[in-house]
């Protein structure tokens, strides 16, 4: 199961060729109602994507990637509400630092990962 409530997973891993990024996808389906418990399961999801891409993990696994410059997408179903939204704001502070780059996507009901994970990122991108 993927999505911001296990954040053990990458929910989308992809080589975007139009941009030539490497895009790391997280999925919440669920609203935002600025509750604590899901602004955790955020950074607990993101802590987990930044350790693969800096410590080491990605370098192993795709050394053909290593040179590549890296965006995390937020794919959700439902527009950030005022504390993600902070959050997000704050992320994206942060990662500037490390030349990372961080979007959230609002997504449609037809764009939702359909079980699994790894390799789509969603319409549009040219991750193939």
């Amino acid at each position: 199961m993927n999505g911001l409530e296990n954040p053990g997973v990458l929910d989308a891993f992809a080589h975007d060729t139009r941009t030539d990024k490497l895009v790391l996808a997280m999925y919440e389906n669920r609203p935002w109602l600025g509750e604590e418990p899901q602004l955790l399961q955020l950074q607990e999801k993101l802590n987990a994507y930044l350790s693969f891409v800096l410590d080491g993990e990605m370098k192993e696994a795709f050394p053909q990637f290593v040179e590549k410059s890296v965006e995390i997408q937020l794919r959700t179903l439902h527009e950030p509400e005022e504390k993600a939204s902070d959050l997000i704001r704050r992320i994206r502070e942060q990662l500037a630092f490390q030349e990372i780059g961080f979007e959230v996507i609002q997504m449609t009901e037809d764009e939702q990962p359909q079980g699994g994970s790894g390799g789509w990122c969603g319409s549009g991108c040219g991750c193939h």
